[in-house]
């Protein structure tokens, strides 16, 4: 970045710092990941200069001849790699892509069925501050006492409510989605399924985590998570719905697509298609589980008892009481530990401050860590939770483990 930096230090040496705080530090947030230097290039490629509204074909600007070559191209990847009938890569994150989803397939008012945010779900999946909970009518299901979705219950709510929309998927949610079952609740009551895999996506991708397709009519996911990819977000659904959905990604909700991190997205796609990648996705799960076997080991409660995918909730309630996952987050970062304060299901207190923690292994597991390394992570981790005291001490060997694998 040598015009950067003498064009801009401030910019420059601010990203130089980032870039160090990710080499120094164990990044353990589940929706965060590093993208491959392939990637970034894309990102940062001559493709964002050029307006391109429309289609490939269908544009409403001249100059796109190879614009349109690196959407299809895009798309066909996209197809290839999930199974599904139709692509639309031009969603620029996930919420905005579930409100085009919304926008195509629901009228303001109508009544869908997602995942509680206490339990696990996503603000788009109901929250009375998110537009999906303002303008239409969310009726939600949870988790049992243990923590695990019961999709017996899921259908008697199904039953009881009649929605329009049932959605499946999480965001912080460590066990295995049964898309097939949602499928068959779905069609039970005339609903349209929407699985959000955002945040399993490249587990998918990589064959450790069942698929949607051919169960779900629709599916959104973010392509920056365990996929791998630039920031950004992609809609998979059956043909029938192809039309409704371009429409309202554009002119409907986006104008202008974002052609750099389109080109971006094929990258990954294409990433996410090789034998490294499925190699990667499989140590990812593997870094979870041992992650929360070597916490429940050493005294510290991990919700369902363990987990099927990248990421694990860490209930706090009975070693430092309600309310403190924020403060529990914050010592960890003192100790160079990154994670996020997250709710717990039946959590007492409030979401702005939970008794939880969410802990996630896809970046750890891109800069090379493998169980035995996260074996180390989990016992600092215990310490500082059982021990606050011990910060320091953490901290040093943080810096010696990072020292060791990702520098």
């Amino acid at each position: 970045m040598t015009a950067l930096q003498e064009q801009d230090n401030d910019v420059y040496a601010l990203i130089e710092k980032e870039a160090k705080r990710q080499k120094t530090m164990l990044n353990m947030i589940a929706s965060e990941n590093i993208s491959s230097r392939a990637v970034r290039e894309a990102t940062s490629s001559v493709l964002s200069h050029k307006y391109s509204e429309g289609y490939p074909g269908k544009r409403y600007y001249q100059g796109n001849e190879f614009i349109d070559q690196v959407e299809q191209l895009a798309i066909d990847r996209a197809k290839q790699l999930f199974g599904a009938e139709h692509a639309n890569v031009q969603p620029i994150s996930g919420s905005p892509a579930n409100f085009s989803i919304f926008l195509a397939l629901l009228e303001p008012g109508d009544t869908f069925l997602g995942m509680d945010l206490a339990c696990g779900g996503h603000l788009t999946h109901g929250s009375p501050v998110n537009f999906s909970g303002k303008l239409y009518k969310p009726h939600h299901y949870g988790v049992d006492q243990n923590g695990f979705i019961d999709m017996e219950e899921v259908r008697k709510i199904a039953v009881a409510v009649k929605p329009k929309l049932i959605i499946s998927g999480h965001s912080a949610y460590a066990r295995t989605v049964d898309f097939e079952k949602f499928s068959e609740i779905a069609q039970e009551v005339g609903a349209i399924h929407l699985a959000d895999i955002s945040h399993i996506s490249g587990l998918i991708a990589a064959g450790i985590h069942p698929s949607p397709f051919p169960h779900t009519d629709v599916v959104m996911t973010t392509t920056h998570k365990t996929l791998r990819g630039p920031r950004g977000a992609i809609i998979l659904c059956k043909e029938a719905h192809a039309q409704a959905i371009d429409k309202a990604i554009f002119p409907g909700s986006q104008g202008g697509p974002h052609n750099n991190l389109i080109a971006a997205k094929a990258v990954a796609f294409q990433e996410a298609m090789t034998p490294e990648f499925k190699q990667y996705a499989a140590q990812v799960v593997k870094n979870a589980q041992m992650l929360a076997q070597t916490l429940m080991d050493h005294g510290i409660p991990v919700v369902t008892g363990g987990t099927d995918n990248h990421l694990l909730l860490v209930d706090l309630q009975g070693l430092v009481g309600p309310g403190k996952g924020a403060e529990t987050a914050k010592l960890l970062e003192q100790a160079g530990i990154i994670c996020n304060a997250n709710s717990v299901p039946y959590d007492p207190a409030p979401p702005y401050k939970p008794s939880g923690l969410r802990l996630g292994t896809p970046m750890l597991t891109s800069q090379g860590f493998m169980e035995e390394d996260i074996q180390t992570v989990a016992v600092l981790i215990a310490s500082v939770i059982k021990n606050p005291e011990t910060v320091k001490e953490v901290r040093a060997s943080v810096d010696q483990l990072c020292a060791r694998i990702i520098s």
